[in-house]
C-alpha cells in the first residue's frame, strides 16, 4: 500500500513538564491580582468607608458631578441642597467625594 502504518510514540516528561507548562499561567494570574484586583478592591473599602461617614452639613460631589451640601440623612438615600431652596434625594453610593467645609459659596 502507499500509506505506511503510524506508531503512537511513547509518552515522554510526565508531572514535571505538566507542573512547568503551568507556571506560566499561575504567575500571570499572581501578576494580575497585585497589579489589578488587590487596589480595586482597596478603592472600594476606602469608598464605603467615606459614604458610611458622610454627615449632615458635608459638601459633597455627586457621581453627575453636582456640587451639594448635605441637608438629611437616611440609611440609602440622602438630601442634597444643591441651591438655595433646591432639595434633591439621591442615593448614597453617588457621593463620590467628600469636599471639605467652605469649599462651596
Amino acid at each position: 500500500m502507499l500509506i505506511s502504518p503510524a506508531y503512537a510514540q511513547a509518552a515522554s516528561g510526565g508531572t514535571e513538564s505538566t507542573l512547568l507548562g503551568l507556571l506560566p499561567l499561575v504567575l500571570m494570574f499572581v501578576v494580575l491580582y497585585f497589579v489589578m484586583i488587590r487596589p480595586q478592591l482597596k478603592r472600594q473599602k476606602e469608598h464605603k468607608a467615606m459614604i458610611e461617614a458622610v454627615a449632615k452639613g458635608d459638601e459633597i460631589v455627586t457621581a453627575g458631578g453636582f456640587l451639594g451640601k448635605v441637608s438629611k440623612i437616611g440609611d440609602t438615600y440622602i438630601g442634597v441642597e444643591l441651591a438655595a431652596g433646591l432639595e434633591v434625594q439621591m442615593q448614597r453610593t453617588a457621593v463620590v467625594q467628600v469636599l471639605p467645609k467652605g469649599t462651596i459659596k
